[in-house]
């Protein structure tokens, strides 16, 4: 007998409501049942207890164990509370309730059979060393088009991806900054809908119309750069096809632009996907792939009512009732989620694991179910502090997200002169292309004063500047007129310039996980890359502090007469 939610939940209260009273527990189905949508999805994403469902995803009687227990992981509590004799409780819950009692309608088998059965996942780890695309099985097209991009061989974590995104496994992508993890996802996504997917018999009769893929991102500035990485492979002729839809850009506009161009992938941010969407005017219903790109940072609270609309709608047919039998099960199973980041922190596994459909986690060389991932429970107390803690699960993914190929190195300076270190520090490293970290905005506009005052070409980039703006310094940045970019924590993540030498902070990133999505700023894509951090003495312990939780060689230095100096220092933590 398989139930809906809100079958279970009458049948529930109906017990209740009679002398054979049982308890339940603190099971998070039941609690989320009563509450509002935007706390479920922030419940669903965090909460640390395991869902009732079966193995194969399914509420049923015997998975709630309704009888004289109810079952919690491994161990079994007790549930009579008093009132009721056991005899009486075990007769009123071992009845078999007939299907017309619960007014449950039959279900096509074909439906059921589909949304239960687990995809079998195929490995084929000589495809990890793969030295071209067309090993990956990607189609004639498409590579056609990464040729003439100069893209000839696929990256660690590019050659893990494709084939089992290609399998449509649900995937949760995790690779240090700069691996290639846009291209680990497109790609697959490409072969599979546009003019440079891989031809199929159902191409002539079954044209698909409408958004096909939504992508997510935190910020405009990663939205932005994964749209030009679409038109790059699109090309000049198709690039139409990909919409940008972004916060702080003309929302008329880009709406125009979406019943104009009629585009198969959207890219954008929650708040202004979720505000189109819920204008009517972005359908999402048919969407084929929901990717999530810096997911660690789309599970903020601010971003929770967006979210959840977006994980609502895309990919869920316009006819089916959030009533349906088969559920929350039924709705992912018609969209393929894809949940990507430098950074895997627990709740990202949580995640996956409740919007996902038997997802897998991809990492370079390695490809593992999310089912085998062990979840900690939450520190209660310093007793309890081990190498699982959550703090250090945060730092090891912080340590995970750095690229290899980096030299870490600090310099004192008093804070009236680091404008000058800055300068003394890229010219004896010989940077071209450099990018400035700031905590603050206003200190910006002075930092590129006075470098452009002594013969650097500098500029600001900032929220506070408007789209054009932003795009504009970027392009300008990218082509070589800037040398240094100075910025705050906007563009620690999803600025791509791959010819980045040195990333310099000017302030003290927050945390550790803070300074590896900065360093991944540069280093990308197997190149060498320098951080340098310049800080005043009293704040080199903070410094240590991170050299600690990363497990990097963060070595002292200055810059005398154009050159490097590293000096020794001694352990002392």
């Amino acid at each position: 007998m398989r139930l809906t939610v809100g079958q279970v939940h009458r049948h529930v209260l109906a017990l209740a409501s009679s002398r054979s009273c049982f308890v339940l527990g603190d099971h998070l189905p039941f609690r989320m049942l009563s509450l509002p949508r935007a706390v479920r999805f922030h419940l669903t994403a965090w909460h640390d207890t395991q869902t009732v469902e079966d193995k194969n995803g399914l509420l049923t009687l015997a998975s709630l164990e309704v009888q004289n227990k109810v079952e919690y992981g491994k161990k079994e509590r007790a549930t009579r509370t008093g009132g009721t004799k056991p005899s009486s409780r075990a007769s009123a819950l071992n009845m078999k309730p007939k299907v017309s009692s619960f007014n449950a309608k039959p279900v096509k088998s074909a439906l059921l059979k589909s949304a239960v059965l687990k995809k079998t996942l195929k490995i084929d780890e000589s495809l990890f060393s793969a030295k071209s695309f067309e090993e990956l099985g990607l189609p004639p097209l498409l590579i056609d088009r990464l040729n003439k991009e100069g893209l000839t061989a696929p990256t660690e974590v590019q050659s893990a991806a494709i084939p089992i995104i290609s399998q449509k496994h649900d995937a949760v992508i995790q690779s240090y900054t700069g691996s290639g993890k846009t291209l680990a996802y497109l790609l697959p996504i490409l072969s599979e809908i546009g003019p440079l997917k891989r031809p199929t018999e159902q191409d002539s009769s079954d044209k698909r119309s409408g958004v096909e893929a939504v992508i997510v991102a935190p910020s405009r500035e990663l939205g932005m750069q994964i749209v030009r990485e679409v038109e790059k492979i699109l090309g000049p002729n198709d690039k139409r096809l990909v919409q940008q839809l972004v916060g702080g850009a003309n929302r008329s506009r880009q709406e125009e632009a979406l019943k104009k161009n009629k585009p198969i992938i959207v890219v954008g941010t929650p708040g202004r996907i979720s505000e189109i969407s819920a204008a009517g005017k972005l359908h999402t219903h048919s969407c084929r792939f929901l990717v999530l790109d810096e997911v660690d940072q789309l599970l903020s609270f601010n971003y929770r009512e967006d979210m959840h609309r977006i994980l609502e709608h895309v990919g869920r047919k316009s006819g089916t009732s959030s009533r349906d039998i088969l559920g929350p099960l039924a709705r992912r199973s018609e969209r393929q989620t894809i949940l990507v980041s430098a950074t895997i922190p627990f709740s990202v596994i949580r995640a996956a694991r409740s919007w996902g459909h038997d997802p897998v986690l991809v990492r370079a060389m390695s490809v593992v179910p999310l089912d085998s991932i062990t979840v900690p429970r939450p520190v209660l107390s310093r007793t309890d502090a081990n190498s699982n803690s959550p703090s250090n699960s945060v730092n090891q993914a912080a340590v995970d997200s750095l690229p290899p190929s980096l030299e870490h190195y600090y310099c004192t300076s008093k804070a009236q002169h680091k404008v000058d270190t800055l300068r003394r520090c890229i010219h004896a490293l010989e940077a071209q292309t450099v990018i400035a970290f700031m905590n603050n905005t206003k200190p910006l506009k002075d930092v590129v004063f006075k470098l452009e005052a002594r013969g650097m070409k500098a500029a600001e980039l900032h929220g506070d500047l408007g789209k054009l703006a932003r795009s504009t310094v970027l392009k300008k940045f990218k082509d070589g007129e800037f040398r240094v970019l100075v910025t705050n924590e906007l563009s620690a993540r999803g600025l791509d310039v791959p010819e980045c030498d040195l990333v310099i902070n000017l302030d003290l990133p927050t945390d550790s996980t803070h300074y590896a999505h900065r360093a991944g700023r540069t280093g990308r894509l197997g190149r060498k890359g320098t951080v340098v951090t310049i800080c005043e003495d009293t704040e080199t312990f903070v410094v240590r502090k991170m050299r600690k939780q990363l497990a990097v060689p963060i070595k002292p230095c200055e810059f005398t007469e154009g050159k490097l100096l590293v000096h020794k220092e001694e352990d002392v933590e």
